[in-house]
């Protein structure tokens, strides 16, 4: 189950679960991962984070929403985002995401192509007022 990716412990949990493993099992199998450090909620949450940006340029908030959708708590989901994003550039990664549906040099041509690209960018966890900023600076 875990050679393929990085899994945490909760989707772990499910997934023995799933195959109708007994709590006592699953309890007793989690404590033995966990021990081995064969699941790490903060590694998993790391990779989700640098795979979120990096592949699928996403923002802080969707990628903090895929990391907690993972099982992960908060907690560890906010530090993951901080660390990921401490080492690249935000506006250059709305810039990129925004290049997947207005190619470069040009410009939004009225109101509703500024609404459908703002509620995009939005959607893909960025910013209300960083997206407003931009797309204004692309009319």
């Amino acid at each position: 189950m875990l050679a393929r990716r990085e899994l945490s412990e909760a989707q772990v949990r499910q997934r023995l679960a799933r195959k109708e493993f007994g709590q006592d099992e699953i309890d007793d199998a989690i404590a033995k991962l966990l021990g081995d450090r064969a699941i790490d909620d903060s590694r998993v949450a790391e990779a989700i984070a640098r795979s979120e940006v990096s592949v699928r340029k996403r923002g802080k908030l969707r990628v903090k929403r895929k990391i907690e959708s993972a099982g992960i708590r908060p907690t560890i989901a906010k530090h993951a985002v901080d660390e990921v994003f401490g080492t690249i550039d935000a506006d250059a990664l709305l810039e990129s995401a925004l290049a997947k549906r207005l190619p470069r040099g040009r410009t939004i041509e009225d109101e509703r192509e500024f609404s459908r690209l703002y509620r995009y960018l939005v959607s893909q966890g960025f910013e209300a007022d960083r997206v407003v900023e931009l797309l204004r600076s692309k009319k």
